[in-house]
């Protein structure tokens, strides 16, 4: 808990016991939850919290690098607590969203592009999981 408490201070906001509940919340979960179901979550535990409450905090841990938005769901955000580059996979039917192994050394090295500056990388598959294609 002291961590994230120094991860709150550190990117500029006030530590709460609802903030510290968001980063704990997200913090190695690997089903990429969207700030709604973070929310809806959060407040059962925290009912007079506010979704602008767990959406800022997620924009600053964003904003600072501490987690990454996802881009990959048509209906949503979705955020990832790994910030190394990965890949993503995101089933139309069901909508879950998984984690893509995949080699990121294929992936060539962009850092600039035509004298553009890179910051993010997102490669994001879309199309039927191996659970609802057996349906």
């Amino acid at each position: 808990m002291e961590s994230e408490a120094k991860k709150l201070k550190k990117i500029g906001l006030k530590v709460t016991p609802q903030r510290l509940a968001i980063l704990q919340r997200i913090k190695g979960d690997r089903t990429h939850p969207s700030a709604e179901k973070i929310y809806h979550e959060i407040s059962q535990k925290f009912p007079g919290i506010s979704f602008a409450t767990v959406y800022n905090t997620l924009a600053k841990l964003v904003e600072a690098g501490e987690i990454q938005e996802l881009d990959i769901d048509p209906n949503k955000k979705r955020f990832d607590p790994y910030t190394s580059l990965h890949y993503h996979f995101y089933c139309k039917t069901c909508g879950k969203v998984y984690d893509v192994d995949f080699d990121v050394s294929l992936t060539p090295n962009i850092q600039k592009i035509a004298g553009h500056q890179v910051e993010a990388i997102q490669l994001n598959f879309k199309g039927v999981c191996k659970d609802c294609a057996k349906r």
